[in-house]
């Protein structure tokens, strides 16, 4: 008789073969028995998720999600593509970069901002897509794009400058960092689509700069630890 559901973890992440054949209450059922069973092997853990072996809509990706959260101790960081080489690279260095909160908390939002859409979350949070010209994101802590940013983003709301604007294409109509604002030298490329390069941007000497994402710049950061 198969697993009806397969767990297979990995550095910066776990994957999720899930049988197709079940109900998809049945399959939150063995869901929540599996993690139960083994949650002190993932204790803390901070992870990627993926999934396999079924279609699932947004709706039932947030349900499972749910349902790993109640049933284990694991803060899900994203859900990534099951073929999206990509967003797993760029998940593994955002983890380097001292994701780990003190709390243990934040927001996971799952979409694209369009039509002058906006989120306002009091934590760090999460994109899985991208932020259109005109929509913004604005958070008291630390913002995570994996998508582009097009639009607006604003960290450390008030004055905490220690916090940190990261996304996969980098060219925002505004952003902010605690009380500094970054200009772009260019005006948004939108509808150009460059060689992805994730980039962060951060405060430094009192001023917003913004870097691709790389070893040793995440050795010299002062968040990193």
């Amino acid at each position: 008789m198969k697993d009806k559901i397969i767990i297979k973890k990995f550095p910066n992440g776990i994957k999720l073969f899930l049988d197709s054949e079940i109900t998809f209450e049945e399959l939150l059922n063995e869901i929540a028995y599996k993690f139960s069973q083994n949650r002190m092997f993932f204790r803390d853990a901070k992870l990627a998720v993926s999934f396999e072996g079924r279609e699932l809509s947004e709706e039932e990706e947030r349900l499972i999600i749910t349902t790993i959260q109640l049933n284990s101790d694991i803060n899900v960081l994203c859900i990534v593509g099951k073929n999206d080489d990509t967003d797993r690279n760029f998940v593994k260095a955002i983890q380097k970069v001292d994701y780990q909160q003190t709390d243990n908390y934040g927001h996971f939002y799952r979409g694209t901002l369009k039509n002058n859409q906006k989120i306002e979350v009091d934590s760090s949070i999460v994109i899985l897509g991208d932020v259109y010209p005109g929509s913004s994101v604005t958070a008291s802590k630390d913002i995570i794009i994996l998508g582009g940013l097009y639009g607006e983003a604003y960290a450390g709301v008030g004055t905490d400058s220690s916090h940190y604007i990261v996304a996969l294409e980098m060219s925002p109509e505004k952003l902010k960092i605690g009380e500094f604002r970054y200009k772009p030298n260019e005006k948004s490329r939108w509808g150009i689509k460059p060689k992805v390069q994730p980039k962060i941007a951060y405060v430094k000497d009192e001023h917003i700069v913004t870097e691709p994402i790389a070893k040793d710049l995440l050795e010299h950061l002062p968040f990193y630890k």
